[in-house]
């Protein structure tokens, strides 16, 4: 199972959060902050495809309504 089965889009977003906040911190080795720049980096893009897969998802839902008010706009009273 990867990251973006088992992490939804707010705990992925969460956890990259509190990365950054650990980067910024300062105070850790330099394999301790490559570690965290690494795991930052795949949280960055769980929660890309989680983004894009919710966009793709609304692009859907609006082609379909339109699709359906075109229909409706042509269909006879």
């Amino acid at each position: 199972m990867t990251d973006r089965d088992s992490l939804s889009y707010e705990q992925a977003r969460d956890e990259l959060a509190s990365v950054v906040k650990r980067l910024e911190a300062g105070g850790l080795s330099l394999e301790q902050s490559l570690e965290l720049w690494e795991r930052g980096e795949k949280l960055a893009a769980i929660c890309g495809e989680w983004l894009d897969g919710a966009r793709a998802r609304l692009s859907a839902a609006m082609a379909a309504r339109k699709e359906g008010g075109d229909r409706a706009a042509d269909a006879p009273f």
